[in-house]
């Protein structure tokens, strides 16, 4: 059940503000569409795409055991981070 919890709440969080979640926002503010038909939609599409990235991830988990997975996408992360940074001092 901790588990549960744990990928929950990562996912949760992970999704919140995010451009699917905007995207989703501005479907449902229109006005022709119903909000029940917006949320069944984009609930069907978060299904969809997470499976795919769990088939994916469990695929590919048996050939990537040797790699720091978590490791390489915290540096990138921070790398993205670091150069969106850059980006807002230089005024771009």
């Amino acid at each position: 059940m901790t588990d549960l919890i744990s990928i929950f709440a990562a996912v949760f969080v992970a999704e919140l503000g995010d451009k699917t979640q905007v995207a989703t926002l501005l479907f449902a503010a229109e006005s022709e569409r119903h909000p029940g038909l917006v949320f069944v939609a984009a609930a069907a599409a978060l299904v969809c795409s997470t499976g795919l990235a769990v088939a994916v991830g469990a695929g590919a988990g048996r050939f990537l055991d040797f790699l720091p997975l978590k490791l390489i996408a915290g540096l990138g992360f921070i790398a993205i981070g670091g150069w969106l940074v850059t980006e807002h001092f230089r005024g771009a």
